[in-house]
């Protein structure tokens, strides 16, 4: 008796393509050719990046390379600036973000910002978490608490201060301070959150708590950081990009970059002969 190989061979073709479409990710952020200027002085030449979602992107270069002005433009930051230009284009979830009818205080909500050095307002923890929603106009108590909660668990803060959320988030920590900011910026309910050297003003502990933390958020957020600390990056992210005088020299896994770079300039930066 003949055996028909039609249908599974069929089957085989569908399974391709499943598995085809599940290496096509979208990108959660897409950067197309970027070029920034202060003034006369260019900034960031001619840059292109694909961001992935769910993973930690650290941007390494020494000082004054255009890693937290390039880092500042996926949450528009930079408009504050007069002398601010740019060319380019960049998409997240494939919309273009510097596009005229953008509502950028949207996008604010949809990317979150932790900076360098702790900056909670001086209000209780509990207000501190609770701002963002509040200034979004919602009144619902039960609901504010219940964010609040969930935001301080999320960033393991909770049990350190569930029986002090009166307290002013002043009295904090540096690093209890550094982690109420995340808590901060994940009550909104982001889906990327930016770091601008989020551990430089904290102590070894406190950076361990940061970076532990950040292993986790990944689960659900894409988060990009900028730090100067090259064993911290090459420790906490999946992708890491070396930028030099505003040019994005080398873009690969992080494994890649720290032990086979494909640019001596990138091994220069990564051994100390330079930087």
């Amino acid at each position: 008796m003949e055996i028909s190989m039609e249908k599974p061979i069929d089957e085989v073709i569908v399974l391709d393509n499943i598995i085809d479409l599940s290496l096509k990710k979208t990108p959660k952020i897409a950067v197309s050719n970027v070029k920034v200027w202060y003034d006369d002085f260019q900034a960031i030449k001619g840059i292109d990046m694909e961001i992935k979602p769910n993973t930690v992107t650290a941007f390494i270069g020494p000082s004054g390379c255009g890693k937290s002005t390039f880092l500042r433009l996926f949450n528009r930051m930079n408009d504050y600036v007069d002398s601010f230009k740019m060319e380019g284009k960049i998409k997240i979830d494939s919309k273009n973000i510097y596009k005229k009818k953008i509502n950028v205080e949207e996008l604010r909500k949809e990317v979150g910002m932790v900076f360098q050095k702790p900056n909670p307002f001086p209000k209780s923890i509990f207000e501190n978490v609770a701002y963002g929603l509040k200034i979004q106009g919602i009144k619902d108590k039960k609901f504010i608490k219940e964010r609040v909660e969930s935001s301080l668990k999320q960033v393991a803060l909770w049990n350190e201060v569930k029986d002090n959320l009166n307290k002013s988030g002043l009295a904090l920590s540096g690093g209890q301070q550094q982690r109420l900011c995340i808590a901060r910026t994940l009550a909104v309910e982001p889906s990327i959150i930016l770091m601008d050297e989020p551990t430089s003003a904290l102590d070894p502990i406190s950076t361990a708590k940061i970076e532990e933390l950040i292993f986790e958020l990944k689960k659900k957020y894409t988060i990009v950081i900028v730090t100067h600390n090259m064993q911290q990056a090459s420790r906490i992210s999946d992708y890491t990009a070396f930028f030099y005088l505003g040019a994005l020299i080398e873009f690969d896994k992080t494994k890649t970059i720290f032990t086979n770079p494909s640019k001596e300039q990138t091994e220069n930066y990564i051994t100390g002969r330079f930087g």
